[in-house]
């Protein structure tokens, strides 16, 4: 499995790029980045890793996840997937926050809609969609076989906010309740901030112990 984080964007959300070595299929997750450098840098990489763009993956709706797409797609040509309950936000500069915080973005509509259950296969690696909401009402979590990429959901030592229109106190700590089901060395790529396991954040996240 290619695995790369890149730090991105005015709020400086992670982006990754994931690939098969078999195959050199790959997907790239939350490209929140807001500068044509930024873009050319994980357009690079993706070349780096000789990959092919098959997926643009949101986990949740919010400018700072999302702003990348338009560019990513024309270049790539991969479709861009969100959760149904985002979906809206993509091309609404009042549901993605962009406005909130003094910018229009949008983003091109999803081409395909993600639920529940839903699998994700790029050659070798799969990724299974988890429902998070409470960040978001669309929020979600990309489980592999060793790893959860968990959005605005969990951060190390943290959560995602819930003080946002569509955000929920009590759904996200349900959320985080069940990520917290998974196998305590299953490492975790949060959307902010550096990475961490699950038995880590089980033991030391103070937002859990709430």
């Amino acid at each position: 499995m290619i695995l790369e984080m890149l730090t991105l964007g005015t709020f400086s959300a992670n982006c990754y790029i994931v690939g098969c070595s078999e195959t050199r299929d790959g997907l790239i997750i939350d490209p929140g980045f807001d500068r044509a450098t930024e873009a050319e840098q994980v357009l690079t990489r993706v070349k780096h890793h000789r990959l092919e763009v098959k997926y643009i993956v949101n986990t949740h709706g919010h400018t700072d996840h999302t702003a990348g797409n338009g560019v990513l797609k024309e270049a790539t040509g991969a479709p861009i997937l969100i959760h149904e309950l985002d979906a809206p936000k993509l091309t609404d500069p009042s549901k993605n926050l962009s406005l909130l915080f003094g910018h229009h973005a949008t983003s091109p509509p999803a081409d395909h809609m993600l639920n529940e259950g839903a699998l994700l296969r790029i050659g070798e690696v799969k990724l299974k969609v988890l429902h998070t909401p409470g960040h978001s009402k669309g929020s979600i979590a990309l489980l592999g076989e060793k790893e959860v990429f968990t959005g605005d959901t969990l951060f190390a030592s943290s959560i995602g906010r819930y003080d946002f229109p569509d955000a929920s106190f009590k759904e996200i700590r349900n959320s985080l309740k069940r990520l917290m089901l998974l196998p305590d060395p299953t490492k975790v790529y949060p959307g902010h901030g550096p990475t961490t396991t699950i038995g880590e954040e089980r033991r030391t996240n103070p937002f859990l112990q709430m």
